[in-house]
């Protein structure tokens, strides 16, 4: 590896600052030191560096072998990277859960026939007339035929059985059973901002999209008492250590969950570090917003570098299947140019819902996929802006799919950061037959948004999308996509700014770029060793490199058990 001189001098400079800085004893105490690597600062400069030291769950300096093994103690850990690569933590600036549960798994079927025969399966293990739900981490473009299952497909395997395939967090599947159960007929009124679709003969083909979801009463989860929730709660980020995750953003989740964090934080089990927007789904005043966001007893921005909350969380429309277009919808599902999306919360509704919360100086984050809902988002936060100035808010556009470039100058102009995740990387050619693969090529313009000087952050949407940080980075760089090959290759970005995507970009998105983000002295001692170097491997290898090591405030979270013997060879250095 490589250390250029320049990055050396740097070395010396940040090390000196660091002493300056270094009033505090505990944080200088170098408790632990990764040498001999290539250390991605991630800074301004984006300087590289052979070693870090580590004490008081933060970051002492970073420089050369010998700079910093010479600050090393007694008692200092000593880790050898071997030449692996070291960059700082992963962050997911939109993350549900990392998946699975107790439905049917379908995240790893690669056909409509297996995806049947996991559903047959579980038939075949549950009593007649027995409910079936499914996982809904998956899409239709994992798929070879990269099609829905539908109810006459879900009849053939489970012609007694209620069956929900639950697709995403936007759309059922119901076969005939299922349909009866909830008494779901042709007749049956579609509700406002929601989709029953048909088959071309008119009957209905058991797809219930965004508001028509609500017809189905699914049973709540089984009731688990505190301890329980937690374990779930621990080993789901044990999962996501594994991944190089040090910090979540939780976008839209109960008041209860964000409890249940607190009681870890509490107990000192809490691992992440966690952003967390509350769910604020049905208010329709003013009065409706101060009487829910009162109940909750919370603040806005309360927290620490643990847990903090991040904001409320809305949304005004659909997802793949529902985003509220300008232009209707690519043939067939244009429904000969009527169909432009949904709509799910009216305007002046929305308008007012985000006043209030604005007035009661709580940040917002907003779910919109398209253009059209992207428009409605703009409008009301300009009016937000007109009473409340938003300059430095830091308020969201969740996902902006099909942000067009004459939404650029306002977004702009209202400081509106965008959280953007890489579902094109697993749906592109799904997206493609709804919108045409002229629309999906510029779906998630990073390049544009870049180039223009507006703030974006990476993530996933897990569980809709799988959880890792390197697919992100993958996608982004390259555009490519597990089935459909490379959409919008005009909107690639370069490596240095797809790390920062999901790094220091997402410690701006939640106002904590000063303490994470990335891999400077004073700043919180989150970082991820790689199996190799992400900045200079080959493209078609990023996705495939292996988090080897995962480290939250100097304290390992996770660690590849096929490397456990560097770090012992190394111990007693």
């Amino acid at each position: 590896m490589k250390i250029t001189e320049c990055s050396l001098r740097l070395a010396g400079v940040v090390l000196m600052v660091a002493t300056q800085l270094g009033t505090d004893a505990a944080a200088e105490t170098v408790e632990t030191v990764l040498y001999n690597g290539k250390i991605v600062t991630v800074d301004p400069a984006f300087s590289y560096f052979e070693a870090v030291a580590m004490g008081g769950g933060k970051i002492v300096a970073v420089g050369s072998n010998a700079d910093i093994l010479g600050r090393a103690g007694p008692s200092t850990r000593k880790i050898n990277l071997q030449g692996r690569t070291v960059v700082p933590g992963f962050a997911d600036n939109h993350l549900h859960g990392a998946g699975g549960g107790p439905g049917v798994d379908l995240s790893r079927v690669r056909t409509l026939q297996e995806l049947l025969d996991a559903i047959a399966l579980r038939v075949k293990q549950s009593r007649p007339g027995e409910l079936i739900i499914t996982n809904s981490d998956w899409h239709e473009a994992q798929l070879k035929e990269q099609r829905l299952p539908l109810r006459r497909d879900l009849d053939k395997v489970a012609p007694s059985n209620p069956v929900v395939v639950v697709r995403g967090g936007h759309e059922y599947i119901l076969n005939s059973a299922a349909l009866e159960k909830w008494r779901i007929t042709p007749e049956t009124p579609v509700p406002p901002g929601g989709l029953i679709s048909r088959y071309e003969d008119g009957e209905l083909n058991g797809e219930l999209v965004d508001a028509a979801k609500r017809l189905v009463k699914l049973p709540p989860p089984p009731v688990k008492n505190q301890v329980e929730k937690i374990q779930e709660q621990k080993q789901e980020y044990e999962k996501l250590h594994a991944a190089g995750l040090t910090t979540v953003r939780h976008p839209g989740a109960p008041i209860e969950q964000y409890r249940l964090l607190q009681e870890m934080k509490k107990r000192g089990l809490l691992t992440m570090r966690v952003n967390f927007l509350v769910s604020l789904r049905e208010a329709k005043t003013a009065q409706d917003v101060a009487g829910t966001v009162s109940s909750w007893g919370v603040m806005p921005d309360e927290g620490d570098e643990w847990l903090r909350i991040g904001g409320i969380k809305l949304g005004v429309d659909g997802g793949f299947e529902g985003g509220w277009m300008r232009k209707p919808y690519a043939e067939p599902w244009g429904k000969n140019g009527t169909y432009f999306g949904l709509q799910t919360v009216p305007a002046d509704v929305y308008t007012t819902v985000v006043k209030e919360l604005a007035r009661l100086n709580w940040r917002v984050a907003t779910h919109a996929v398209g253009d059209a809902a992207i428009d409605q988002v703009l409008k009301a936060y300009e009016e937000v802006h007109r009473q409340f100035p938003l300059e430095d808010k830091r308020w969201v556009i969740e996902h902006a799919f099909m942000t067009q470039r004459d939404q650029f100058d306002l977004i702009k102009k209202l400081g509106v950061l965008i959280s953007a995740q890489n579902h094109l990387y697993l749906a592109g050619p799904s997206l493609a037959k709804y919108w045409g693969r002229e629309r999906t090529n510029w779906m998630t313009p990073l390049r544009a948004m870049l180039d223009s000087r507006i703030p974006v952050s990476g993530g996933t949407d897990a569980a809709v999308i799988p959880y890792v940080p390197l697919w992100v980075i993958y996608h982004f760089v390259t555009r490519d996509t597990i089935t459909g090959g490379v959409f919008g290759p005009e909107q690639r970005i370069t490596r240095q700014e797809a790390l920062r995507l999901v790094t220091i970009n997402n410690a701006y998105l939640n106002f904590e770029e000063k303490i994470k983000g990335s891999i400077e002295p004073g700043k919180l001692a989150d970082l991820v060793v790689l199996s190799g170097d992400v900045m200079t491997c080959p493209e078609n290898e990023i996705d495939d490199l292996s988090v080897l090591m995962t480290l939250v405030g100097g304290k390992m979270v996770y660690q590849d058990p096929e490397w456990t013997n560097v770090e012992a060879a190394d111990a007693s250095n």
